[in-house]
C-alpha cells in the first residue's frame, strides 16, 4: 500500500494557523497609540495651564504689598463730646376733643315753629340763647286752665277759712266751759286743711304749666358750637327727641401719650391743686404752620392702656376758636404735635442720631493720635435728634464721628473733615440746567450744615 506524501502545509499544528493570521501589522499599533494619546493628553494639559494660572496669580504685586503698608485714613465728620445739664422735651401726638359735648333734646312735645340762624352746624351760640321754639298754644292753653284752677282754690279756702273762724267764735259763745278746746270738726279744721291742700295742688299745676311753655322755647346750656343739626322747621318732635349735637367753646381738651419711658421725666398732676404741667401744640397736618397753642396738663386717666400700657394725659386749651385771642382756631378733631417739658437730665453727653450705629453703636476718635475705637453705649434717654449717655470710659473732649462708614476697623486712622459752611456753600455757582450757565450764588442759607449737635 503507497502512503501519501508527506506535505510541509500539513505538519503545522492547528493552533500554530491561528496564531499566524491574529499577528498584528504595525500600520494598527500606531493608531491605537495615536488615539490613547489623545484621551490622555488633552487633560495634562489642562492641568498644567490651571496649576501655571494659579501659581502666577498666587503671587502678590510689589504694588499691593507697598499699598498694605501705607493704609489710606478713614475720612470723617466729627463732634466733641462734652457732659453738660440737658432739659428734656417729651414730643407727643394727639387729637383735640371738645371737653363738654352733649346731644341737644326736647323736654316737652311740640311742633317746631323756628329755628335759630345759629343753630346751624358749625355756628356759634351764647349761654341761654333761644335755639329752637315749639308752638306755644296748647301750652298757653295749659297755663290758663292751671291759674283758674288756683283761682277757684283759693276762694274756696277763703270761704273754708271764714267759716271755720265763725265756728271758733260761734263756740266760744256757747260753751259753757271755757277752758275745754272744741273739737276740730266743730271748727271746720279738716274742710280748711283741704281747701289749703287744694290751693298747694293748683299752684303746683300752674308752675309745671308755666315751665312746660317756657320749655318750648329750648335755649343753650353754655357758650359753645353746633356740630350737627338733625331738626327741621315744622318737624313735630317728641320728650326727649334729639335736636342736636353741640359741645361748649370755653376750652377744648387734648388726650396726649405718655410712653413708659417718658414717664420718669414728668411731675404729671394726680389730684386736684396739683400744678399743671406747660404744653406747646403745634399743627401736624401742615408742617409749615409756625402758629403755636399754649396748653396745660391738668389731669391724668389714672390708667395704663391696656394695649400699648402708656397714660394718657389730658391736656386743657383755653380758647380753642380763637373768640376772644383772635388766634387761627384749633378745630375739633384736628390733630396736634404736643412738645412738653420734662425734667433736666444732668452730667450727660448728647450723641446726634446721626452718629449712632446699630441702636447702640459709635465710633469715637481719639484726639491726641485720631485713631478710631468702636464703643458700645447704653442710652439713658433719647428722643428724635439726639441720644443722652453717662459714660465714664468716655473722657469730656473726645471726638464722635458722624459720617456713615462702611469699613471702620478698629484703630485705623482718621482724617478730619471740616464741617460744611452755607457761607462758603453760597459762593459757589451752581449751574443752570435750562441756560446751561452757573447760576448766580444762593446767598445766605444756600447749604445745610452737618455734623453737629
Amino acid at each position: 500500500m503507497r502512503l501519501p506524501e508527506n506535505d510541509p502545509s500539513s505538519n503545522q499544528s492547528p493552533e500554530a494557523e491561528p496564531h499566524s493570521q491574529s499577528k498584528p501589522s504595525p500600520n494598527k499599533g500606531s493608531a491605537r497609540g495615536l488615539a490613547i494619546a489623545i484621551r490622555i493628553v488633552p487633560p495634562l494639559l489642562i492641568l498644567a495651564i490651571g496649576w501655571f494660572g494659579y501659581v502666577t496669580l498666587s503671587i502678590e504685586p510689589e504694588e499691593t504689598k507697598r499699598a498694605k503698608g501705607k493704609p489710606r485714613p478713614i475720612k470723617t465728620q466729627v463732634v466733641e463730646l462734652v457732659a453738660q445739664d440737658y432739659e428734656t422735651k417729651i414730643i407727643t401726638q394727639g387729637n383735640v376733643r371738645p371737653h363738654d359735648q352733649i346731644i341737644l333734646n326736647s323736654e316737652v312735645t311740640g311742633k317746631v315753629v323756628r329755628i335759630s340762624a345759629n343753630f346751624e352746624d358749625g355756628a356759634f351760640f351764647n349761654k341761654g340763647e333761644i335755639l329752637v321754639e315749639l308752638d306755644t298754644a296748647d301750652f298757653e292753653a295749659a297755663v290758663a286752665n292751671a291759674e283758674a284752677q288756683v283761682a277757684r282754690n283759693t276762694s274756696g279756702y277763703a270761704l273754708e277759712k271764714a267759716e271755720s273762724d265763725q265756728a271758733r267764735t260761734n263756740w266760744e259763745k256757747l260753751s259753757p266751759d271755757l277752758n275745754e278746746d272744741p273739737d276740730p270738726l266743730v271748727l271746720r279744721l279738716p274742710q280748711l286743711k283741704q281747701a289749703e291742700a287744694d290751693v298747694k295742688s293748683a299752684n303746683a299745676q300752674l308752675g309745671r304749666a308755666q315751665r312746660n311753655l317756657e320749655r318750648t322755647r329750648i335755649r343753650a346750656p353754655f357758650d359753645g358750637r353746633v356740630r350737627q343739626r338733625v331738626v327741621g322747621l315744622g318737624q313735630a318732635i317728641r320728650t326727649n327727641s334729639p335736636l342736636g349735637t353741640i359741645f361748649a367753646s370755653d376750652y377744648a381738651e387734648v388726650r396726649l401719650p405718655i410712653s413708659d419711658k417718658d414717664l420718669p421725666l414728668l411731675d404729671l398732676p394726680e389730684r386736684v391743686g396739683d400744678p399743671p404741667v406747660e404744653v406747646v401744640l403745634r399743627d401736624t397736618l401742615n408742617l409749615a404752620n409756625e402758629i403755636v397753642w399754649k396748653a396745660q396738663i391738668i389731669r391724668t386717666e389714672g390708667t395704663l392702656d391696656a394695649g400699648s400700657l402708656e397714660l394718657f394725659a389730658i391736656a386743657k386749651v383755653d380758647d380753642p376758636f380763637g373768640i376772644k385771642s383772635g388766634k387761627p382756631p384749633l378745630r375739633i378733631g384736628q390733630p396736634v404735635t404736643a412738645s412738653v417739658s420734662g425734667k433736666v437730665l444732668q452730667n450727660v453727653m448728647v450723641l446726634p442720631r446721626l452718629g449712632v450705629k446699630r441702636l447702640n453703636q459709635i465710633y469715637i476718635v481719639d484726639p491726641q493720635d485720631l485713631t478710631l475705637h468702636n464703643r458700645t453705649i447704653e442710652a439713658v434717654w433719647a428722643d428724635e435728634h439726639n441720644v443722652l449717655i453717662r459714660d465714664p470710659q468716655i473722657a469730656d473732649g473726645s471726638l464722635l464721628a458722624t459720617t456713615r462708614l462702611s469699613y471702620a476697623p478698629e484703630g485705623a486712622t482718621v482724617e478730619i473733615l471740616p464741617d460744611l459752611d452755607p457761607d462758603s456753600l453760597a459762593k459757589l455757582p451752581q449751574r443752570d440746567p435750562k441756560a446751561g450757565k452757573p447760576e448766580k450764588s444762593l446767598g445766605k442759607g444756600g447749604g445745610k450744615k452737618s455734623g453737629g449737635i
